[in-house]
């Protein structure tokens, strides 16, 4: 009889009306972490930032703390529950994530270098009530308003007041909310949804796809997707540093995939925020040098650029840099290495709150010659540690057949992910969905092969693989060969028509500063031919020197883009 209440308990506890945690457990959510963190350490530096007036900024973790209280009380207050968000890496950004959930609404983050006939499609199909707008973006929203004349705009000057004639409706809206707060009882953060939800497969966050070949898709973050995320972000780039506190720079865009789960992952540490407007190299290097910043993200042309700077110079102590969003060549990584930039590899997308992998460094590569070394850090990797490995299956099966291909480094097929760390979906889009879910695994549309250790090397997009005379050239490949040059910078490559050989690639290049006027295309060619690993049917039909390669928010190379080049003959000035 021992068994029966163990029985009848199970029964009951599968009774459990949805959402309604068992004793043992309670819902995730990541916005737990602010209020955690100004309850630990309230006087630590929380944010760093450099306004839009020019002026220093410096806030502690309760004054961070109350401020994304009291925008959460005014929302709440008004009623608003999908609440849009086009701004820069700036305080605001970081006070809204949280004040936004914690008043029990969902985040609609927008890419600030849209067109803003995307940026209305976007807020409109997200059916946002309010939106938080940077005062230097919010011209944008012009066609949006005549359209939605009763969504409030609710904008942030970006200043260091708070209070008088230089502060701004944000600043009044998160003084209402104080107030508000205080009129009512002063509850604080016990009557937000802040520790826990009801439901911890909520939608959290609806951040938008690029879009670059169709309308940009919505991805459902959950609180316990982002919460595992963050933590699993924390580990693998190593936020919590041993002898201090981690200083994160933002150079990665907060909008992208929710900046990557670190505007939560760098406050479940107790670190620092050092916001950053836009991309300024010299500014970079001087917060590197001066700020003592610890980590930050960014994708393999922003670490280009960064290290080839005239500013840069290798650091006095090693700095952490989560490297995705693009394949990063082995010469990039040896060029971060000397100048104490340590490459921290991670691939993911949109659709698993950004990085789900990380290529582990093994201390046995001590011993390989650097060439090796490098080359091996170029690899994608292993799953995350709150995610299930990744798997790679072959291609041109039936839809749902997934097969994987061999772990031999040489048969090329499709990455796809399951587990934690995957969104729920996309936004009002069954459809799309369903193809994203085929077979039960987020299929990623990146090739890659597939090592005998286990670890993921991309290999192409599927739509950027090179068919010619039959051999596929993977334009990440030759891209990664051609920045061996010595006076190459960054380069692109995309497929063109050959009338023999079907496609040939066709190499967009920049030149490294003071290179301009002596490197030709068809010197290029040459070495490629004569002096390079670039196996013959991979050398580039033609070569065009431009000044600048079409990038998006977060440092990928448009290839759509590149394409039309290709196509008219014509690059944009």
């Amino acid at each position: 009889m021992s068994g029966a209440p163990s029985r009848l308990r199970s029964v009951l506890n599968h009774l459990l009306p949805h959402g309604q945690p068992a004793h043992h457990i309670h819902n995730l959510t990541p916005t737990v972490f602010l209020e955690r963190a100004a309850a630990i350490e309230p006087e630590a530096e929380a944010i760093f930032h450099i306004t839009a007036n020019g002026k220093t900024l410096r806030r502690s973790y309760i004054e961070f703390a109350d401020r994304a209280r009291g925008l959460a009380y005014y929302l709440r207050k008004h009623g608003y529950k999908r609440v849009g968000l086009l701004a820069p890496n700036t305080p605001a950004f970081l006070e809204s994530v949280y004040g936004i959930v914690a008043a029990g609404g969902v985040i609609v983050p927008v890419n600030i270098r849209l067109k803003p006939e995307d940026i209305t499609y976007i807020f409109d199909f997200a059916e946002v009530d309010s939106i938080i707008a940077d005062a230097e973006y919010a011209h944008l929203l012009n066609s949006y308003k005549k359209e939605h004349p009763g969504v409030p705009v609710i904008i942030d000057v970006d200043t260091d007041a708070t209070e008088g004639a230089l502060c701004g409706p944000f600043d009044e809206a998160v003084m209402e909310g104080l107030n508000h707060d205080k009129a009512t009882g002063s509850k604080g953060w016990a009557d937000l949804q802040n520790q826990t939800v009801a439901n911890e497969d909520d939608m959290i966050a609806i951040p938008f796809t690029s879009g670059t070949t169709s309308k940009p898709k919505g991805c459902v973050y959950t609180h316990r997707g982002a919460y595992l995320a963050t933590l699993a972000n924390v580990i693998e780039s190593g936020l919590n540093v041993a002898d201090g506190r981690s200083k994160y720079l933002w150079t990665l865009p907060m909008f992208h995939a929710m900046g990557w789960t670190f505007p939560w992952a760098v406050c479940a540490v107790r670190g620092t925020h050092v916001c950053l407007r836009k991309i300024d190299y010299p500014l970079i290097w001087k917060l590197l040098k001066e700020e003592g910043v610890t980590h930050f993200c960014a994708a393999p042309t922003v670490n280009t650029l960064l290290c080839a700077a005239k500013e840069a110079e290798a650091l006095p102590k090693p700095v952490r840099v989560t490297v995705a969003a693009s394949p990063p060549t082995p010469h990039l990584f040896e060029q971060m290495t000397s100048l104490n930039l340590f490459p921290v590899h991670v691939y993911g997308l949109t659709e698993t709150y950004g990085p789900i992998t990380r290529g582990y460094i093994l201390p046995s590569w001590d011993n390989l010659p650097p060439h090796d070394k490098y080359a091996k850090m170029a690899r994608q990797g292993h799953g995350f540690i709150t995610s299930l490995p990744a798997r790679i299956i072959k291609p041109d099966q039936p839809e749902g057949v997934l097969i994987d291909v061999e772990k031999n480094g040489q048969e090329v097929g499709e990455i796809i992910f399951t587990g934690n760390i995957c969104c729920k979906g996309y936004y009002k889009d069954p459809e799309a969905t369903r193809k994203l879910f085929a077979g039960g695994m987020l299929h990623t549309g990146d090739l890659a092969v597939w090592h005998p250790d286990g670890s993921i090397h991309i290999q192409d997009r599927a739509k950027d693989i090179i068919i010619s005379g039959g051999e596929n050239i993977s334009s990440v490949a030759l891209e990664s060969m051609l920045a061996e040059h010595p006076d190459i910078l960054e380069a692109g490559v995309v497929a063109v028509p050959d009338s023999h050989w079907g496609e040939r690639p066709k190499a967009y290049i920049t030149l490294k500063e003071g290179r301009e006027t002596s490197l030709t295309g068809q010197d290029v060619i040459d070495w490629a031919k004569h002096n390079s690993s670039i196996s013959k049917f991979m050398v580039p039909r033609e070569v065009e020197i431009v000044k600048e390669l079409p990038k998006t928010s977060t440092g990928k190379i448009k290839k759509n883009e590149l394409r039309v080049w290709a196509k008219t003959g014509t690059i944009p000035n």
